[in-house]
């Protein structure tokens, strides 16, 4: 590789890569087009962020499978998607053999210019249903975040509470027959506290919303305690075809369990580290 190809890949990290479980070629690319190098650049970033910039504790990861499909499933925290990027770093740096888990991104992704190309190359798809069934047909890690968009546009007084939940992701699992780990973020509306979201200007620029801290700009805080808790598997039998009430009733089981979860990674945040 020349200098430009290896620009922001950590050697180490890249040998983690190619211990994750997938069909690589031996051009280092899967058969969804990911390659070995930009998931190293991506997992480098999130480990500085992960390692460094926070001070990141995770307990019960190892609720999430070694091997075969597993969805997992949590809450966003306001600002922007920082739950979602700790979440991939904890599966990759702490599990042994580590996991891509693979985001379904929001759908605006895809118009910001190469952003659609390098999410892919990296394991993170558009949040549609045929990638979702696909991923999970491959016994992939599929990450899901129920409350869309708009979780992430809580504002910090509402860092730690739970907004409506979608229900296909419930449907997906029981049709697919696959385990959801639930596990709860805590932290986020600490290091991005998000006081008004500018939704008009959001639309402008292609995006649902610019989030507003009170210093302006969504950058974190660095060295904010952050905490991930990963819950025991849940495991729901049937078709997928239910009625709705069938389906409510199960996602509000996850609900409340994810609920419980980030109560419990409230609480881990004030304990010593």
């Amino acid at each position: 590789m020349g200098v430009l190809q290896n620009f922001l890949i950590d050697d180490e990290v890249l040998a983690r890569v190619r211990q994750i479980e997938l069909p690589w070629s031996r051009h280092g690319i899967d058969p969804y087009g990911i390659e070995q190098p930009q998931v190293a650049r991506m997992m480098t970033i999130l480990g500085l962020l992960y390692r460094r910039y926070f001070r990141v504790s995770c307990h019960g990861i190892e609720h999430v499978p070694a091997r075969g499909r597993v969805m997992v499933v949590g809450n966003h925290s306001g600002g922007w998607a920082l739950d979602a990027l700790m979440a991939l770093a904890s599966l990759f740096y702490e599990k042994d053999p580590p996991r891509l888990a693979h985001g379904m991104a929001e759908k605006f992704i895809n118009r910001l210019p190469f952003a659609s190309a390098l999410t892919a190359a990296s394991g993170q798809f558009t949040g549609i249903p045929e990638n979702a069934e696909r991923l999970l047909g491959d016994d992939r890690v599929l990450m899901v975040f129920p409350e869309g968009a708009r979780g992430t546009a809580k504002l910090y007084w509402q860092r730690n509470s739970l907004v409506r939940f979608g229900t296909g992701f419930v449907r997906l699992a029981m049709q697919m027959k696959t385990p959801i780990v639930p596990f709860g973020f805590a932290g986020g509306g600490e290091a991005i506290p998000t006081v008004l979201n500018l939704v008009r200007l959001g639309k402008l620029m292609g995006v649902p919303y610019i989030p507003v801290t009170p210093w302006l700009i969504a950058l974190p805080r660095p060295n904010v305690r952050l905490h991930l808790e990963y819950g025991e598997p849940l495991f729901f039998e049937g078709t997928g075809q239910e009625d709705d009430d069938v389906i409510e009733a199960k996602v509000a089981i996850v609900q409340d369990r994810i609920r419980a979860l980030i109560d419990s990674a409230v609480v881990a945040r004030k304990e010593p580290a």
